[in-house]
């Protein structure tokens, strides 16, 4: 059988919790891990299932759970307040760099390094440092 094409259906988060899409794909919650938290909540079963991975898992999980949750006054109650502490990062203008290269503050910067990972759901294609005895 010839496959033509593939379709893929991501479930649509409700516009009360759509902000667990920004989130996941950006890599804050590698170090705010109240943040992941709330995936347990929203469906344990496929958090596990998903490795820990909020993006993947944002891809599998059913609507019918995520407008459960965008009524959940509980959750309700811990999402606003994480997403009120990444915006409070996200849009902070008192940081070490501007603080000191207050000159620099329309530059970009950018670092990468295979070497170390930043969570174990990030798989790592570097092949490593190799260390060889002659």
């Amino acid at each position: 059988m010839y496959i033509f094409n593939r379709i893929t259906v991501n479930p649509q988060l409700p516009k009360r919790i759509e902000k667990l899409s920004e989130i996941a794909n950006n890599l804050w919650w590698a170090w705010n891990t109240e943040f992941l938290r709330l995936f347990q909540k929203i469906d344990k079963d496929l958090w596990e299932q998903s490795s820990k991975n909020p993006v993947k898992f944002l891809k599998h999980v059913s609507q019918e759970r995520l407008e459960k949750v965008a009524k959940d006054t509980t959750f309700l109650k811990e999402y606003d307040k994480i997403v009120e502490n990444f915006e409070g990062y996200m849009n902070s203008k008192n940081t070490w760099f501007s603080n000191k290269y207050p000159s620099n503050k329309n530059d970009l910067i950018a670092y990468f390094s295979a070497e170390y990972g930043l969570d174990q759901t990030i798989p790592i294609y570097s092949g490593g440092l190799r260390y060889f005895i002659w």
